[in-house]
């Protein structure tokens, strides 16, 4: 898979109260860059407990379900964009189907 907006990644990992983040963070993006999801079935075959939304957005659970990660898979073009990461309380915050839209 292409994933867009890494830097989104490294912008969170790199702030001090976050860096625990780093390792799991860079371990689900080379195995999602190495991945071919071709459907929501697909990713949750690999990731039990990822969250399927609308508008084909995805919520993983990262080190150990301390942080969430939601992408937007664009399945048939094979790319992963990166829509939020952060803590379960900055999570609660926001909508799933929405964050990040431009």
């Amino acid at each position: 898979m292409r994933i867009i907006a890494k830097n989104t990644l490294k912008r969170f990992w790199k702030q001090p109260e976050f860096s625990d983040s780093r390792g799991p963070l860079e371990s689900w993006y080379e195995e999602a860059w190495k991945s071919a999801w071709t459907s929501p079935q697909a990713v949750k075959a690999r990731y039990g407990n990822a969250s399927i939304c609308g508008n084909n957005r995805v919520v993983f659970n990262i080190g150990g379900n301390k942080y969430r990660l939601v992408v937007e898979m664009q399945y048939r073009a094979g790319i992963v964009w990166v829509k939020f990461v952060g803590t379960h309380t900055q999570y609660d915050c926001i909508d799933v189907e929405t964050v990040n839209d431009h």
